[in-house]
């Protein structure tokens, strides 16, 4: 009867998995001694009893205890932690920088680097708070890209073992053989025939917790869609993503929200890219959220218990490039969203990179912030001081002056990018939200969510929601502009 992490409390865990309660799937997971395994909270076998089990944070946790995944619910294909958005301390941040590949492409000091620690401090808190180091945790990872390849496309085993950033193939074989305890021929066996798309892509189904605010996601991401980059019809979104290896494109399909997945199809340059293209979706469309505790906290307060009801489960839009949503989120400043749209795409049309879209729904790459800072200057249009600024940088950008990524606090990616000429506090909030999918920045400065609040008779001068300000916004906005008619219930 033991705890894997500090983090958690033994008793609510506990109370969880005996209630089968899939809202804490991804959240923490049970390891029992008996059977060696572990399994997702809600994993529909008898509940084992208290002297025989142990809580842990991350898988990677219960796989370095000795234990190997669960065959009858797969607990590595459920929703990530929404912990790892809502804390902001190095745990939290590493373990969002882990799941787009950090470690997989720069190592562990790579990882160090980009939070500010050494390697040996880095391995000592996450082994200490997590329950497994930083490699543990990267190789938990692997293992879930390559039983998704396995399960999901016909690729060689030799591919796949690549493709999912293991060094060698014996190396592959022996972790699937210990997270799964199959061989990986065994795992294909369950090969579903549905489950792969045309040739060249992989469809996969991308776990969520309910409930999912379907509409408000739809028209979001269609009232953004930038033409070439982006194509919004219906429930179906496709758009271009910027990877390490190359461009990709990825469809996915709203209307499969009800059933608690999002489907997703990718067609990607490099295979390698899968675990950081599918970390990106997620981020994106705010998968990893538990919308019952943020509609539960929020739904307490009188003025917004409406807003809560008529839009359940809304989502906090995160991002899939930090250069691309800071470049877009500077032109967009002080115009429509249509306008902002019709600047973005000219600028996508003249700078760049072609893809290549056999549905025509996508044509081209956003441009490399080295190619805006070269050329935007003929392309961009408005005053001058807006040009220069977006300019300028774009410039710090490429040159690697600015990096902004999931793994900074903050407190860190406001002070950078308030030191930049043409940023101001709502341009700064507004990226450091979505860059981090940070759930606690009230957005009172932005003059539609004032008007929401207006609506409402509602005070926003301070946050008394934390940690769900951000909520609070999406809420108040969606309200004025539903009350606007902009947005149809």
């Amino acid at each position: 009867m033991t705890n894997g992490s500090a983090l958690l409390d033994f008793d609510r865990c506990y109370r969880a998995i005996a209630g089968r309660d899939a809202r804490f799937d991804g959240q923490f997971y049970t390891a029992v001694a008996t059977t060696g395994i572990y399994c997702r909270p809600s994993c529909p076998a008898t509940t084992p009893k208290p002297q025989n089990v142990s809580f842990h944070i991350t898988a990677a946790a219960a796989q370095a205890a000795g234990y190997r995944a669960c065959r009858r619910c797969l607990p590595d294909a459920v929703p990530g932690s929404p912990r790892w958005n809502l804390e902001s301390d190095l745990a939290a941040r590493a373990m969002r920088l882990i799941a787009d590949g950090v470690v997989d492409r720069d190592g562990v000091s790579g990882l160090a680097e980009r939070l500010g620690y050494s390697p040996r401090q880095l391995t000592r808190v996450l082994t200490a708070e997590l329950g497994a180091g930083p490699l543990a945790l990267a190789r938990a990872h692997r293992a879930t890209t390559a039983r998704i390849l396995i399960t999901s496309t016909p690729m060689p085993f030799s591919d796949i073992a690549y493709a999912a950033g293991f060094t060698s193939i014996r190396q592959f074989n022996d972790t699937v053989r210990e997270v799964f305890a199959r061989t990986p021929s065994e795992l294909r066996a369950q090969r579903s025939p549905d489950r792969t798309g045309a040739t060249g892509e992989i469809t996969l189904r991308l776990a969520l917790r309910g409930p999912y605010a379907t509409g408000w996601v739809r028209w979001f991401l269609t009232a953004h869609a930038v033409p070439g980059l982006e194509h919004a019809d219906g429930d179906r979104y496709t758009r271009v993503l910027n990877l390490p290896g190359g461009n990709g494109i990825v469809t996915v399909d709203l209307s499969t929200a009800t059933d608690r997945y999002v489907r997703a199809t990718l067609s990607l340059t490099a295979m390698s890219d899968l675990g950081a293209a599918v970390a990106r979706l997620r981020h994106l469309l705010d998968l990893d959220a538990d919308p019952l505790a943020v509609d539960e906290a929020l739904a307490a307060d009188a003025r917004l218990a409406p807003l809560v009801e008529a839009t359940p489960g809304i989502r906090l839009f995160g991002c899939v490039d930090p250069a691309e949503l800071l470049l877009r989120t500077m032109i967009g400043q002080q115009i429509s969203i249509a306008a902002a749209a019709t600047h973005q795409a000219r600028l996508v049309d003249a700078l760049g990179a072609e893809v290549d879209d056999p549905g025509g729904r996508v044509t081209r790459a956003f441009p490399t912030p080295a190619a805006v800072a070269e050329r935007g200057g003929d392309v961009l249009t408005g005053p001058r001081a807006r040009i220069a600024a977006i300019l300028g940088v774009a410039a710090e950008l490429a040159d690697g002056r600015l990096e902004l990524h999931s793994g900074m606090t903050r407190a860190e990616t406001r002070a950078e990018l308030l030191r930049l000429k043409g940023i101001g506090p709502w341009t700064a909030d507004y990226v450091a939200m979505r860059l981090l999918a940070d759930p606690d920045t009230l957005l009172s400065s932005d003059l539609v969510v004032a008007k929401g609040a207006k609506h409402l008779d509602l005070d926003i001068t301070t946050n008394r929601w934390s940690p769900w300000g951000s909520y609070v916004s999406l809420h108040l906005w969606n309200h004025a502009l539903t009350t606007d008619r902009r947005i149809t219930p």
